[in-house]
């Protein structure tokens, strides 16, 4: 942040140094018994305004070196030297026009020059200086506000950006998990029936047409989400044949809510590779919604044992946990577990 270019602190640093001298010099000066003339009065007030006035024109002098010689965010002591050295030479010139300025209205007011010693003039320089200490605890405050502002957005641009990049690293494991997978399947039906595996060929160029275009997004409706899960369950049975069964229960009030992209298809996904798959008379899959407490739930369950096989990655796994994370925070979890012969993948994520 530059104050020298900027009008409105021009503006507000001289009305500032006038009022403040006015103040603390004129004010204190009158209750005190020093307006007791119209004359004096005036010179006090002269007094006042002369004061703040040179005091806001010098200010412009440790303004000028902060600005382009101090770095509230990198500064050494070397720097912290120079700023002191600056404001005693600010003083030295303050107070070497600072009487001879106010010689000008006390003759023309009271017809006498300001007469002080040279002690009684060192004994107001502490007074004097208040005022410029003052000055500079306002402007470096400012300056300092600002610059933990800054370092506040660019820490939040930071975060940001490097969501944004995880959520893309992300994605991209999506599409290749998924297609590894389809033309697995689709290669073991080619020699088997080759019209059944043109059918699967079909599904598989929708599901991954819808995969390529909305995992771009960070959020979708579910009602779309669940004809991508159609297709690549038609695909799925076509594999399983009669050993798959697939349900689900959709609460008519989720249809709309936003989610994840492809994040019901993984778990899906999870659920025929690392349970129905391994089931000899394979077994139900259930997919089911529901919204409740301000939460939309989403839950998969198959048959089967909680197991994990040594050459799995859990990649899906990983994935899904990640994403939530970084899309919701703390506010969505994930859950897996095993209830009476049953894995039960439950997603729960705040209604946006």
């Amino acid at each position: 942040m530059k104050l020298l270019p900027s009008y409105k602190y021009w503006v507000i640093n001289f009305f500032g140094w006038i009022l403040f001298a006015l103040f603390m010099l004129t004010i204190d000066k009158i209750t005190y018994g020093g307006g007791d003339s119209p004359n004096r009065m005036y010179y006090l007030l002269s007094e006042g305004v002369l004061c703040g006035l040179l005091g806001f024109v010098l200010s412009f002098i440790i303004l000028y070196f902060i600005e382009n010689y101090f770095n509230i965010g990198d500064y050494s002591k070397r720097d912290v030297y120079k700023l002191i050295a600056v404001v005693v030479i600010t003083q030295v010139i303050y107070h070497s026009l600072l009487w001879p300025m106010l010689n000008i209205p006390a003759n023309y007011f009271l017809n006498k020059s300001v007469d002080l010693t040279l002690l009684q003039k060192l004994t107001n320089v502490p007074h004097f200086l208040a005022y410029f200490i003052v000055w500079l605890f306002v402007v470096l405050t400012l300056k300092l506000v600002y610059y933990i502002n800054t370092i506040k957005v660019k820490q939040l641009q930071l975060e940001a950006n490097l969501k944004e990049s995880q959520l893309n690293t992300l994605k991209g494991q999506i599409n290749p998990h998924f297609m590894f997978n389809s033309l697995n399947n689709i290669r073991g039906l080619m020699l088997e029936d080759a019209d059944i595996a043109r059918n699967m060929l079909t599904n598989l160029s929708e599901t991954l047409r819808y995969s390529l275009t909305k995992s771009e997004l960070n959020s979708i409706s579910l009602e779309d989400e669940l004809e991508m899960v159609e297709n690549y369950v038609e695909i799925s049975k076509i594999q399983f044949e009669d050993r798959l069964q697939f349900e689900t229960e959709i609460d008519q009030k989720s249809l709309n809510l936003q989610i994840p992209p492809m994040i019901i298809q993984m778990l899906i996904e999870n659920s025929l590779k690392h349970g129905i798959s391994n089931l000899k008379r394979g077994g139900k899959v259930s997919l089911s919604t529901l919204v409740t407490n301000n939460l939309l739930q989403i839950k998969v369950a198959n048959s089967g044992t909680l197991q994990q096989s040594k050459n799995s990655t859990q990649l899906g796994v990983k994935n899904i946990k990640k994403r939530l994370e970084l899309l919701y925070g703390q506010n969505a979890t994930f859950t897996l577990i095993e209830i009476e012969n049953e894995v039960v993948a439950t997603i729960k994520i705040p209604i946006v």
